[in-house]
């Protein structure tokens, strides 16, 4: 049977940062995205007002500031490299991201076979963020199944890769999870946790279930 690694972006796949703070940064607005990511971590605002007050920050945004922030953001080593043996080993890699859909997406030129974000207006803005795009904790644990049906393996075949709180429930509905550069609230929910900037090196934990 296949496997369906599942990976989070924010915080696993990048190092100590995230995409609206990558974004954010392109624009000259590194303060303030530091205090709406502070609301959301302590759980003041959800997902939805989260989306609303970032795409009002990102008034400016262009398709430059999203290609400089994607090509500048502090990714972990070796992601080309897992997702090619991956798939070389006839197994299955996404990505589930709160995280705006434009910047997630970019990561299918990677080797992800899907990618999943939250759902924004096309930039340059010119619309508001619709609620019901907007993906939650549970939406992962939603997407995930999708994904097992389309790839016609079972829950007990994947692997979460995560590293917040955001992760939980997704490694609460999975046997196997690593929690990558992850405080101890979400290690203590994984199965295997990894610390360090190679995802060579998380992906070799539970790389032997093929």
């Amino acid at each position: 049977m296949a496997t369906l690694h599942l990976f989070d972006l924010d915080g696993t796949l990048m190092y100590g940062s995230a995409a609206p703070v990558e974004i954010s940064r392109q624009l000259g607005l590194a303060e303030e995205i530091v205090e709406i990511e502070r609301a959301f971590a302590r759980r003041e605002i959800e997902p939805p007002e989260f989306a609303a007050r970032v795409r009002d920050l990102w008034a400016d945004l262009t398709e430059a500031h999203v290609t400089a922030a994607f090509e500048g953001a502090p990714w972990l080593s070796g992601i080309r490299e897992v997702w090619a043996d991956v798939r070389a080993g006839g197994d299955y890699c996404a990505v589930i991201s709160l995280s705006p859909g434009f910047f997630v997406e970019r990561l299918l030129g990677w080797g992800a076979h899907a990618t999943y974000g939250s759902r924004f207006p096309a930039v340059p803005f010119r619309e508001p963020v619709d609620p019901a795009g907007i993906l939650s904790a549970a939406a992962k644990v939603r997407i995930a199944d999708e994904l097992c049906g389309k790839f016609g393996v079972g829950r007990a075949d994947c692997v979460a890769y995560g590293d917040s709180m955001s992760d939980a429930e997704l490694f609460g509905a999975l046997p196997v999870s690593v929690a990558v550069n992850a405080d101890h609230h979400v290690s203590d929910l994984a199965s295997h946790a990894y610390t360090g900037r190679d995802l060579r090196e998380a992906y070799e934990l539970v790389s032997n279930r093929r």
